[in-house]
């Protein structure tokens, strides 16, 4: 499905100023989770090397950066990481990877802490390693820089959102709330694993402390510096072995 941004401002940047701005701003992806509950499919590979069209998941991430210009991208590892280091190395076509390799587990906000002395620059596009949506990444980055916000994120309609949980945002775009998973929690917008964020916001994850970036991090700003931008890409999550057996046809689909 292609992209139609619904009830999204177009962005005033466009054409080169976007694409140099998405190479401004450090990429980096959650690749550390255990993927215990889909050990039966892939076995002992960290989700982010499972394979799809007989080509690592991350392979289509990294593609997605590469089209929307980013040029450097930090992989956050835990389990798994040297396999990911073997298989991806210190470039990705034109795109530098370098890896952030937790001591220990640190949950998703306590791995990108972690990495921050790393970054160098003043935002970041963060994204789970274990889904996927195909937004257009340069009119998210627009439209962030536009509204001057501090922390925003991707989010996707869903029939059925008890799976992940509930998002409900303004009129502004401003995020009101996040609603838990229920077994039934009907239609709405879910977070699709997407962030744009000031890099200082980093400071207020504890370091060394595991840490979760949606309930320790994200929830605290909602209501005031937390803004969310609907996409109607399609999307998909890789986390359970009955989504990720569904991911082959996912891909070519998109082609």
């Amino acid at each position: 499905m292609s992209e139609t941004f619904s009830g999204n401002p177009e962005p005033q940047f466009v054409g080169g100023l976007v694409m140099q701005t998405c190479e401004s701003v450090t990429a980096m992806i959650l690749a550390g989770g255990l993927g215990t509950r889909l050990r039966s499919s892939v076995g002992g590979l960290p989700k982010v090397l499972a394979p799809v069209n007989d080509r690592p998941f991350l392979s289509y991430l990294l593609d997605q950066l590469l089209q929307a210009g980013f040029s450097r991208v930090i992989l956050c590892t835990g389990y798994g990481a040297d396999q990911i280091e073997k298989a991806f190395g210190e470039v990705y076509e034109n795109v530098t990877i370098e890896y952030s390799r937790e001591p220990r587990p640190l949950g998703t906000g306590g791995a990108l802490r972690y990495a921050s002395p790393r970054i160098g620059t003043s935002e970041i596009l963060v994204m789970n390693g274990d889904s996927f949506i195909n937004a257009d990444l340069i009119r998210f980055m627009a439209w962030y820089f536009e509204k001057g916000l501090d922390a925003a994120l991707l989010l996707k309609y869903l029939s059925n959102t008890s799976q992940y949980g509930r998002i409900e945002i303004d009129n502004d775009g401003r995020v009101r709330c996040f609603k838990e998973k229920a077994a039934k929690n009907g239609p709405g917008l879910i977070n699709a694993g997407v962030y744009v964020l000031k890099r200082s916001l980093l400071e207020l994850i504890p370091s060394g402390s595991f840490f979760s970036l949606e309930r320790g991090f994200l929830t605290p700003l909602v209501g005031g510096r937390l803004y969310g931008y609907r996409s109607e890409g399609d999307f998909i999550d890789i986390g359970t072995p009955k989504s990720y057996a569904s991911a082959n046809d996912f891909f070519r689909d998109l082609t």
